[in-house]
């Protein structure tokens, strides 16, 4: 939920908040995150480890990182976003803050409180800052919606027992179910 608000926060506000209080900057306004649940945490860490393991197995360049993970999606101060899942293949998008850029992949696990935002606003701002590749998970209703903002090919609407193929990397496929 967003913060009433009479001024344009940035991110030297983000960084003012106190210890251990999360919040993403867009467009100014400050949204304030609760901790994730458990089944949340267990999605974003097996699709993390899944992905981690195949780019290990291929002797990839990509990073993964799960939140807390700053991204600067603009060259600006008033966007900052900790997605749940960021996959990072231009080592010079990194530095000690975090990813300074569009993330090549952002996987976003749903909740009740980020549906909206993830699903509409975040959409929109991942697609127009260059990431490649979003996908929503919505563990309530066991789906995962994929983006595929390169090619437009992967587009789709995926159960958890669907065999998902990553868009950009053609022989990653992941069943959310088997992960479980």
């Amino acid at each position: 939920m967003a913060l009433v608000q009479e001024k344009t926060y940035t991110i030297e506000d983000i960084y003012a908040l106190p210890e251990g209080q999360r919040a993403e900057l867009i467009d100014g306004r400050i949204y304030m995150m609760a901790p994730p649940n458990t089944i949340h945490q267990k999605i974003s860490y097996s699709v993390a480890r899944r992905i981690s393991d195949y780019i290990d197995k291929k002797n990839g360049e990509c990073d993964v990182f799960l939140v807390p993970f700053a991204v600067f999606l603009n060259d600006d101060e008033i966007n900052y976003v900790e997605p749940d899942i960021s996959i990072i293949c231009d080592k010079y998008k990194l530095d000690d803050r975090g990813c300074n850029g569009a993330p090549d992949w952002v996987i976003e696990i749903l909740s009740p409180s980020t549906e909206r935002m993830d699903c509409g606003m975040k959409l929109f701002k991942y697609r127009s800052a260059g990431v490649r590749e979003y996908w929503t998970v919505n563990p309530r209703l066991k789906t995962v919606s994929v983006y595929d903002f390169e090619y437009d090919e992967k587009n789709g609407q995926y159960s958890f027992d669907d065999e998902i193929s990553a868009c950009i990397y053609e022989d990653l496929v992941i069943r959310i179910s088997d992960l479980l």
